[in-house]
């Protein structure tokens, strides 16, 4: 049986973090694993993407984009795209960030929906209500509607089956992965070179995600007040709300603005060279579906603090460091442990170990045996 997946592209082609990596994650290791398969990519529009370079070289992949009516942004997605899957013949279609066509169900077209997190339900207080309200709508319809789900994490799984009645035995867990970049590691020169052209301090905290309140950098700004005066903190991420004035106005109160550096248009080829630089790597997010900069830091062969309450002991396993996410003063002792004593013996393999368990093969396995529960024909 000859088998063409569709994909929602969108974020793939036009997001640099979070989803867009995970989209791009995906469709590079499927491509790869399974060559005999066709793979269209879904978007309203095409972008200038460094990140799609090798996407873009396998011969398997083609894309995809609007015709015909509702051929214009939000509404092909979620309506006109499912006449142009079946002229496609598109036999799976694979929502790949949280929502499916809303007209899908009846198309015949069998659907996969990876969901990523319900943070809108369970911190709802980092969301306008309106923007709540949709997403409740439009991802709570997808999980009723998705012959099958993908679930990014355990708690993510757990999140879906009690937050949409959805039954357990529809969702797989199929953890993510992380971009082979952060596996390589930098030269002494390529470090030289990358402290003197973004200006960083000797000494550096870092941390990694879009400057909002969920991700509490509050917590990790407090910390560094109690730090010796010479390690600094280097942050990378928009700033999303304003939240960023906040936390700069809590460094001026704490008299350590000084001590903080922000990128916040940093090219993503620095990023893994950044990460091997610091000497630990924070991540105390209030609530995550997963927590890719977890999984990051490990490959980086850096000390991780994380935070506990959601997922990031799925994401970080033994060989990250946990603090509660109100504990200034545990994670500064945390930290401050981390500095005088350094990585302890066999931390790093352990967290090489466990990152090995997101590699592209294994996320491509998972994705794929998903699939054959639909269609048994894609068993090797």
């Amino acid at each position: 049986m000859s088998i063409t997946i569709g994909f929602d592209a969108k974020r793939a082609v036009a997001n640099m973090t979070g989803l867009g990596n995970y989209s791009r994650f995906v469709i590079e290791a499927l491509a790869e694993r399974r060559p005999d398969i066709h793979l269209r990519l879904y978007t309203p529009r095409m972008h200038e993407n460094t990140r799609l370079h090798h996407i873009n070289m396998l011969p398997n992949v083609v894309y995809g984009l609007p015709t015909g009516n509702f051929s214009r942004g939000s509404l092909w997605r979620s309506w006109g795209i499912t006449k142009q899957l079946k002229l496609d013949g598109v036999t799976l279609y694979h929502g790949l960030s949280n929502e499916l066509p809303l007209n899908i169900a009846s198309s015949g077209i069998r659907t996969v929906l990876t969901m990523h997190d319900v943070i809108y339900r369970r911190l709802p207080e980092c969301y306008n209500s309106v923007d709540r309200k949709i997403y409740d709508f439009k991802y709570g319809r997808s999980c009723r509607i998705a012959d099958r789900i993908i679930a990014v994490s355990q708690r993510t799984k757990d999140d879906v089956i009690e937050l949409y009645g959805v039954d357990p035995d529809r969702v797989d867990v199929v953890y993510q992965g992380c971009d082979a970049a952060f596996r390589r590691m930098r030269t002494d020169i390529e470090k030289r070179e990358t402290a003197h052209r973004l200006k960083l301090p000797d000494r550096f905290l870092l941390q990694v995600g879009t400057i909002e309140r969920r991700k509490n950098l509050e917590l990790t700004i407090r910390a560094l007040s109690l730090l010796p005066e010479d390690v600094h903190l280097v942050v990378v991420g928009h700033d999303n709300n304003g939240y960023k004035a906040y936390c700069t106005h809590l460094a001026e109160q704490l008299r350590i603005a000084e001590r903080i550096v922000w990128l916040e248009a940093l090219d993503f080829v620095d990023l893994p060279t950044l990460g091997q630089m610091a000497e630990v790597i924070c991540y105390p997010s209030r609530y995550e579906g997963f927590g890719i900069p977890v999984l990051e830091g490990l490959e980086s062969r850096r000390p991780v603090v994380a935070a506990t309450g959601s997922c990031l002991e799925e994401a970080g396993g033994e060989a990250a460091y946990y603090v509660d996410p109100n504990d200034v003063r545990g994670m500064a002792a945390v930290i401050s442990g981390l500095l005088h004593e350094g990585i302890p013996e066999g931390r790093v393999e352990a967290g090489l170990r466990h990152a090995a368990r997101f590699s592209n093969d294994n996320v491509a396995d998972g994705i794929l045996a998903t699939y054959a529960r639909l269609f048994p024909s894609l068993i090797e």
